[in-house]
């Protein structure tokens, strides 16, 4: 893994900074940013949380760090093992404090789309569906996505479809970190090699950008613990994530 603020490092930084000492917080399928989150901040934090991850996982003891989110080696050594019931079951009795779900399209209000991509009866791309967003979006206390590319086909004005509604609380991408702010998505900061007009120009809905600043650098703990969990780049040389 490169050592410079990479597109890569800057997602999985900002992702692992959205978790909160002594929290609860859940990674599902297709979740390698978060799940790679997850593990750096257990490793770079000197406070302690809560990690279950769609493998059935709570807090294990990882021998070696898969490629998949859903690879059964995320629950080795695990206090408990959970099911898919076991999630949602602890997000609608209000117990789950933060839950990473991914997103398709988001709208302005933190609203998601994983449903189609044009007209519902006519669709250019059909999509895989809610899945558990669809009752964990609505009902976890903080509920936060990510996306690889940050542009105006992703981040939009009007969902083609509304599959999951309830607001994410927090979006990053690889320039940008949103945090929602009055019911509305409101930049929080951006990368230092962009500029705020190139954050807009990409964004296809409108925000408030007061207070907004440039993303702080990974300290030297969180740069050694993403390190230590992709030694080799293996993970950044596949995500291929780049700033433009």
């Amino acid at each position: 893994m490169s050592e410079r603020w990479s597109a890569f490092s800057y997602l999985v930084t900002n992702l692992a900074r959205l978790i909160r000492p002594d929290e609860i917080t859940f990674s599902g399928v297709n979740s390698t940013f978060p799940m790679l989150a997850c593990l750096m901040a257990k490793r770079a934090y000197d406070w302690d949380f809560i990690y279950i991850n769609v493998a059935g996982g709570v807090d294990p003891d990882v021998e070696h760090i898969p490629l998949s989110s859903s690879d059964p080696a995320l629950a080795h050594g695990s206090a408990s093992i959970f099911s898919n019931e076991d999630f949602y079951d602890l997000c609608t009795r209000g117990r789950m404090d933060l839950t990473f779900l991914g997103a398709a399209q988001i709208d302005g209000e933190g609203n998601v789309n994983n449903s189609v991509i044009g007209d519902w009866h006519h669709p250019k791309v059909r999509l895989p569906g809610g899945g558990g967003g669809a009752v964990m979006l609505p009902t976890a206390r903080r509920a936060c996505t990510w996306r690889t590319e940050h542009s105006t086909r992703t981040l939009v004005n009007t969902l083609h479809f509304v599959t999951s509604w309830g607001g994410m609380d927090s979006v990053v991408t690889p320039i940008a970190v949103f945090k929602k702010r009055n019911g509305r998505l409101a930049l929080e900061s951006w990368h230092p090699e962009v500029t705020l007009d190139e954050v807009r120009e990409r964004t296809g809905f409108s925000f408030e950008h007061d207070g907004a600043t440039l993303t702080p650098r990974p300290t030297g703990a969180e740069r050694d613990a993403l390190q230590s969990l992709d030694p080799e780049g293996r993970f950044e040389a596949d995500a291929a994530v780049t700033i433009r």
